[in-house]
């Protein structure tokens, strides 16, 4: 199949009316934007579609995002971001209401979790949530791996391995899993972020729009265009980050649309 790249000969892009939008990697890398990526946010608003940010970085909190993109010249509050972490809580006060949680992530997101009343229990949880946690200790993995092993219902906040910055890739939550395996023997019972279903229900939910409106844009086939394509939204890959072509060729999930960046996709709004 061939794929055409910086193309849209059917005008999908007109029928969208919010743009799901990932961070790293399709809007910016590190603290730089990506080449046209304001452009393409200033194209947006000036054609009246909506915008709001999704990641699957549970290592930061919304208010982490807004100060960044504040600091990079965006303006814009907490309810443009949508985190793996919040649909986390809004998952475990549905499914886990009250339960006691030993969650294996950074203070930021402990933070998260407490403000939504959320309890966090160290010595006798009744369940394991694992985030991206850039505070990993020896410690922290032995008793995850302990609770792991004894049978708790087991949560993560999304399965992505790396995690893009300006110089390569950093572990990310995958690759957590894949350690707490290597000793545990079990992989999460559920997984949140992208591609899964439960972020993808909840970003409907929160932004207040339809999934056939709405496209995911993102550099990633496994996490963002499969949260897309298999979640009845428009799923878009930008070349700007983790994927290349021949991903694209190689991959199952084949997206709706390629663009060699998000700017690349304003002559079609």
């Amino acid at each position: 199949m061939i794929h055409m790249v910086d193309a849209d000969d059917k005008g999908l892009l007109k029928g969208i009316n919010c743009f799901a939008l990932d961070m790293d990697g399709t809007v910016y890398l590190g603290e730089r934007w990506i080449d046209g990526a304001r452009d393409f946010l200033k194209a947006l608003e000036d054609a009246g579609k909506k915008y709001v940010f999704l990641t699957n970085n549970s290592s930061k909190n919304p208010q982490a995002y807004v100060e960044k993109l504040g600091r990079m010249g965006l303006s814009v509050g907490t309810d443009k971001i949508v985190t793996s972490g919040e649909a986390t809580i809004a998952y475990l006060k549905k499914n886990f209401p009250g339960k006691r949680v030993y969650l294996l992530g950074n203070e930021l997101l402990q933070e998260e979790f407490l403000e939504a009343g959320i309890k966090l229990d160290e010595k006798e949880p009744e369940m394991v949530v694992v985030g991206f946690d850039t505070s990993l200790t020896y410690a922290k993995m032995c008793r995850v791996c302990d609770f792991v092993r004894e049978g708790l219902p087991y949560i993560s906040t999304h399965p992505d391995y790396n995690c893009p910055t300006e110089t390569g890739f950093v572990p990310d939550a995958g690759a957590i899993h894949a350690f707490i395996h290597a000793s545990a023997f079990r992989y999460p019972d559920h997984v949140i972020g992208k591609p899964n279903g439960h972020i993808m229900d909840y970003l409907a939910q929160r932004a207040g729009v339809s999934k056939s409106e709405t496209a995911m844009v993102g550099d990633r086939l496994y996490t963002d265009v499969a949260a897309g394509v298999n979640n009845g939204y428009t799923g878009i890959l930008v070349l700007s980050g983790e994927a290349g072509m021949k991903d694209v060729e190689e991959s199952e999930v084949k997206p709706d649309l390629i663009f060699s960046s998000v700017k690349e996709m304003i002559p079609f709004l």
